[in-house]
């Protein structure tokens, strides 16, 4: 099971996002003020290591995307969030996330199409 850090993730969402980017593209998208490119640039090389990126070395500005998928993340970490946080209890998530957070009309028709397809 792959478990990016924090920091891994901020940087995983501008590539799921913009795509394929360089460093300087990355460090900038993120535009953080206590960072500097050379951490962002030791962080992508981790990655790479530890396979959550690829890079492309055919041009002069190297290229990093993605491996992994944004939906195989969220997947990990919402079971993983689930079994610790929750017990394993999903109603109890669901419950707590819809009464911490108010859900427009188009969301809440949204989760029950998708309870009534469940049922199904």
């Amino acid at each position: 099971m792959i478990k990016p850090t924090e920091s891994e993730m901020e940087i995983l969402q501008v590539l799921w996002n913009k795509g394929p980017c360089t460093v300087r593209e990355v460090y900038e998208t993120l535009d953080k003020k206590d960072v500097g490119y050379t951490t962002i640039l030791k962080l992508m090389q981790i990655m790479l290591e530890k396979r959550m990126v690829s890079r492309d070395t055919s041009a002069k500005s190297h290229l990093y995307k993605a491996t992994i998928g944004k939906e195989k993340i969220q997947h990990e970490f919402l079971d993983r969030f689930i079994e610790t946080v929750y017990n394993g209890n999903t109603s109890r998530l669901i419950m707590q996330a819809l009464g911490n957070h108010k859900a427009s009309k188009e969301e809440i028709e949204l989760i029950k199409q998708y309870l009534d397809n469940l049922q199904e």
